[in-house]
C-alpha cells in the first residue's frame, strides 16, 4: 500500500544484499551468508530485489524475505525481464498477474516495482503505447517506475504516459542512457549504478550533499523518496547508502527520514 501522503518519507539502500564481495567492508567477516539480510536491516529500511527480474521467486523465498524484515522495511523488487526483455512489453497480462500476485506475499514490505527496459527498445508510438498497456495492468495500489535504458525515451509523451498513470521515471545515472531528474509521480526512483563504468566506482560526498538538497526538495513538495546504489562492485553501494544517509541526517530533522 501507499504510504501517508501527509509524511513523506525517504528511504535509502541498496539494489541486493547477497554479495560475498561485501564480507569485510560492509559485513563483518565471520558473518553468516545466511544472516546477510539479518545484518543489513540494521543498517538500512529498503533494498532493491534484483533476482526477480531473473527468474520468478518460490513462494518460500518471498515468504522468507517477508519474514525476515522488521515491521516498516520495504522491499523495492525488479520485475521479470521475460516481461521487458523477452516480450518487450507484449502480451503480458498474464505474466503480470503471475508475477504480481507472486511478489503479493511480501505482505506490507512489498514496495515500489521496477521495470527496467532493455536498451535496444527504442520509444516511438507503438512501444510508448506498450508502457501505457502495461501500468493498466497493474494492480493500481502498487507504485511502479520505469527505467529506460535509450535515450529516446526521454521527451514529453512518455514523461505524460507515466505521469498519467502515476508511475516514476527511474532517476537513473546508467551510462547507455542517463535520465533527466523529471518526476512524473508523487513518489521518485533513484538508481546510483556507480562512477567508474556499470557498477563501479563510489560517488564524491560532493555528488551525495547535492542529491541530499535535491531530495530535501522532493520531499519537502510532498513526494516519497526511494534511493538505490547499484554499484556494488567493491562495496561502493553500501557505503555511499551510509554517506548519503548521514547527509540527509545533517541536513533535516529525524522526522524527514522514514521510521520504523
Amino acid at each position: 500500500m501507499r504510504p501517508d501522503a501527509t509524511h513523506p518519507e525517504i528511504r535509502v539502500g541498496t539494489s541486493g544484499w547477497h554479495y560475498r564481495s561485501w564480507h569485510g567492508p560492509f559485513y563483518p567477516k565471520d558473518l553468516k551468508i545466511k544472516d546477510f539480510l539479518s545484518y543489513y536491516v540494521g543498517q538500512f529500511d529498503t533494498a532493491e530485489i534484483n533476482n526477480s527480474f531473473y527468474r520468478l521467486p518460490t513462494e518460500q523465498a518471498v515468504r522468507a524475505w517477508q519474514k525476515s524484515v522488521p515491521e516498516g522495511f520495504l522491499f523495492a523488487w525488479k520485475a521479470s525481464r521475460f516481461i521487458t526483455h523477452m516480450k518487450k512489453l507484449k502480451d503480458i497480462e498474464e505474466s503480470i498477474n503471475l508475477v504480481f500476485g507472486r511478489m503479493g506475499g511480501l505482505g506490507d514490505t512489498f514496495g515500489p516495482v521496477l521495470f527496467q527496459l532493455p536498451p535496444m527498445l527504442k520509444a516511438n508510438g507503438e512501444t510508448r503505447e506498450r508502457v501505457a498497456r502495461c501500468l493498466s495492468l497493474v494492480p493500481p495500489d502498487r507504485r511502479i517506475a520505469f527505467e529506460f535504458r535509450h535515450p529516446s525515451w526521454y521527451e514529453e509523451t512518455t514523461f505524460r504516459i507515466l505521469h498519467d498513470h502515476n508511475a516514476a521515471l527511474c532517476l537513473s545515472d546508467h551510462a547507455d542512457a542517463p535520465a533527466p531528474w523529471v518526476t512524473t509521480a508523487d513518489f521518485v526512483y533513484v538508481r546510483g549504478h556507480g562512477t567508474n563504468g556499470r557498477y563501479a566506482g563510489s560517488y564524491s560526498e560532493e555528488t551525495l550533499q547535492n542529491w541530499a538538497h535535491q531530495i530535501a526538495e522532493w520531499r519537502q513538495k510532498g513526494r516519497d523518496v526511494y534511493v538505490y546504489f547499484d554499484n556494488d562492485i567493491k562495496s561502493a553501494a553500501p557505503g555511499d547508502a551510509r554517506t548519503l544517509l548521514r547527509l540527509l541526517k545533517d541536513g533535516q530533522s529525524l522526522s524527514a527520514m522514514s521510521s520504523r
